[in-house]
């Protein structure tokens, strides 16, 4: 499945709806008030949770010199009042420039979807498709996110029953997960087990959660975190926060492995293997929209395949990561680098060495 592509820098679904003495006021105002929150949200989307209460808090006009264009949907005005729904497409090397002015760490790459597979713990039984289940109630719940990575729930059907189960997911079946995964689109699977136990002498309840992230390019690591009540915290109330928190971790160890490292910077030579040339068009339309990736050099075009020089910031595994979410797979066959389509044929794609078609033609 082809990646679609997102740009980062827009923020989209801003809701307004502002009360002024006139109509235009109230459009003024809205759209002042809809760039700022906007901007903020394009801030925290970029970088890691422990810097948000540092971010820069610009003034309305200075926010409206860092925005591209806007388009406004859902429209609606009275006398004195404006609602809307907006969206705001915001300059990236404004953006860029101005994070890095104030020396923050960002991230660009937009994570393949990941699915989320919350598994619980009730009376020592653990249930996954099963309902009740209040800890997948609680991820259904969160708020729509417009982070780096998307991360969506499956149906629960009867196709998703026979594909795994409860202890499968726990087991870290790669290939069931894989299967699950590839139904919805997804590359990685997030199992989040959460079980819930009393504090004595607390008088509190504590989450216990376990999360792991399946993926090709993720190593299996299970983290572990407690989630203890809060006074007055309803038990749906607790597993929310925790859904909620736990997005935001996945987030920042995401942003964490894509950080953008402009003091770092390489170039490799690939060779992208072609049967027309659409295959190098549609290569090419996607290697502009990688992040990491700053500029791309042919250096031939034959019938058979291209050879490029790939610039990029940042180290080799990044590159590799920030490729696939963009269906692009980068592999080094015998010294040589290899571009090709995640869904290529695979086998033997080793091209001659250069130079060397013209040694077997003489």
């Amino acid at each position: 499945m082809k990646a679609a592509v997102r740009d980062v820098f827009e923020v989209e679904g801003v809701v307004v709806d502002v009360t002024a003495e006139t109509a235009s006021k109230a459009r003024e105002q809205a759209l002042a008030d809809g760039q700022t929150r906007a901007f903020r949200t394009l801030l925290e989307r970029l970088t890691l949770k422990i810097e948000h209460k540092g971010l820069p808090d610009l003034p309305p006009e200075e926010v409206a010199a860092l925005v591209s264009d806007f388009s406004v949907a859902d429209e609606k005005t009275s006398a004195v009042r404006y609602l809307a729904r907006l969206t705001f497409r915001f300059k990236h090397d404004n953006i860029r420039k101005l994070l890095n002015d104030f020396g923050f760490s960002f991230a660009e790459t937009v994570s393949k979807p990941v699915l989320v597979l919350p598994v619980f713990q009730d009376a020592g039984a653990l249930i996954l498709w099963d309902d009740p289940n209040p800890w997948h109630d609680a991820w259904a719940g969160r708020p729509k996110s417009q982070g780096l990575v998307p991360t969506q729930l499956p149906l629960g059907d009867l196709k998703d029953i026979a594909t795994i189960g409860a202890e499968q997911a726990m087991d870290g079946d790669l290939q069931r997960l894989a299967a699950i995964a590839n139904r919805y689109g997804a590359t990685d699977t997030l199992v989040v087990f959460g079980v819930m136990r009393l504090d004595a002498a607390k008088a509190k309840r504590v989450l216990e959660v376990y999360f792991t992230r399946f993926g090709s390019q993720h190593r299996e690591q299970t983290e572990i975190i407690n989630f203890i009540q809060n006074d007055n915290e309803t038990v749906s109330g607790l597993l929310s926060r925790a859904a909620l928190e736990l997005t935001a971790i996945v987030e920042d160890n995401w942003k964490r492995d894509n950080i953008l490292q402009f003091s770092r910077s390489g170039t490799i030579s690939a060779v992208i293997p072609i049967a027309k040339l659409k295959d190098w068009l549609d290569i090419r339309a996607r290697l502009a929209n990688v992040a990491v990736v700053r500029r791309t050099e042919m250096v031939l075009l034959s019938q058979g395949e291209v050879r490029i020089n790939v610039h990029y910031i940042g180290e080799t595994e990044q590159l590799a990561l920030a490729l696939e979410q963009a269906d692009l797979k980068l592999t080094n066959e015998g010294g040589i680098w290899l571009l090709a389509p995640v869904d290529a044929p695979t086998g033997d794609q080793t091209p001659d060495k250069p130079g060397a078609k013209d040694r077997k033609k003489s």
